[in-house]
């Protein structure tokens, strides 16, 4: 029951969530199941009723219990939903450090990025310069900045005591906002089946307090390996089991080449690509933008130019002026039609 003991304050309030949603539902459930008790007791066979009527076809007060209840219920979840929906967002940032701790105006959260592996969690501190492996370490009462993606599965990363779990998608970031409240030692998990070592893809969390986190970055700074490119393409080739591991330099921009999936030299980048193709784009003027037409070269059917001069030269009615046939009014910039004009 993990996410019955959570120790972030977001978890917590999914928790309290659930725990409401399911007071609400049990309104409908506990009469239910006690009234099934009920009416096999009471109508069982050999049983006289006290009252019977043969001709009961309707009640307005049960009609009444029937629907009414349900109704609140439904409403109540419904607005209980819109609220968490927008508050636990988890691409919002945090307006709090717990119920009786505000946030201080001056805060500044600590960013960390993620990368979901086959099968392996990478965590990469930038502000340290640092990075692990199936370790994730959290100082208590500090909001946390999660940058998160996926090298090449649809992944979940999942942190029951800390905030719940969000997708991690290759070529994609998703963001997750969170903050530890209690020190002490938990799990996090892939919570998305992505093949043969799925069920060892976790991760070790550790909460200190802010001398405890430090001391712990400093010891991975003095001693661990460097995260190069090369070692990185190293790593990310599929393995099961895989031991914590640290590091203690980064490579430039990693986070980013894995993001736009261009971590090896001379592979395009899906930023550039993406760039370069709206260059192109007739939106935005590109190569490919049609150019205006020239109205008064086209004529009308009846032999009368667009611009209602009468026609000269030796055309027979019926026939049109030349024209540039390469463009239409259908083909105009978004720019030069509708309410997008620009003048």
């Amino acid at each position: 029951m993990v996410v019955m003991n959570p120790t972030g304050d977001i978890a917590l309030q999914e928790r309290n969530l659930i725990l409401v949603a399911l007071g609400l539902m049990l309104i409908v459930v506990i009469p239910v199941l006690t009234l099934i008790v009920v009416f096999a007791l009471r109508y069982r066979k050999g049983r006289a009723p006290e009252k019977y009527d043969p001709n009961f076809t309707h009640s307005t007060p049960i009609e009444v219990v029937v629907w009414s209840i349900p109704l609140v219920i439904i409403a109540c979840l419904g607005v209980i939903t819109w609220i968490t929906s927008h508050t636990l967002d988890p691409f919002r940032p945090l307006d709090r450090i717990s119920a009786d701790k505000p946030l201080a105006k001056d805060h500044k959260p600590l960013d960390i990025q993620v990368v979901a592996m086959d099968w392996k969690w990478l965590f990469i501190y930038p502000e340290q310069g640092i990075a692990t492996v199936n370790e994730l370490a959290l100082p208590v009462d500090v909001p946390v900045r999660f940058s998160i993606t996926s090298t090449n599965q649809f992944n979940t990363f999942s942190a029951p005591t800390l905030a719940g779990m969000i997708y991690a998608m290759p070529g994609m970031k998703s963001m997750l906002h969170a903050v530890l409240n209690e020190p002490g030692d938990s799990w996090g998990y892939s919570g998305n089946y992505t093949g043969a070592g799925y069920s060892d893809m976790r991760f070790q969390l550790h909460g200190f307090d802010k001398a405890g986190f430090d001391q712990w970055a400093a010891g991975i700074k003095a001693a661990g390996e460097t995260l190069s490119t090369d070692r990185y393409v190293e790593l990310d080739k599929p393995s099961q089991k895989v031991p914590v591991m640290h590091f203690s330099a980064v490579a430039s921009g990693l986070f980013d080449r894995v993001v736009n999936r261009c971590v090896v030299a001379g592979t395009d980048c899906i930023a550039d690509i993406m760039k370069k193709d709206r260059s192109h784009d007739s939106d935005n003027g590109g190569m490919f933008a049609p150019h205006a037409v020239n109205h008064a070269s086209m004529t009308l059917s009846q032999g009368m130019p667009m611009s209602g001069q009468p026609m000269t030269g030796d055309l027979a009615p019926g026939h049109s002026a030349a024209h540039n046939h390469t463009n239409t009014d259908a083909l105009a910039a978004p720019e030069e039609q509708g309410s997008n004009a620009r003048p």
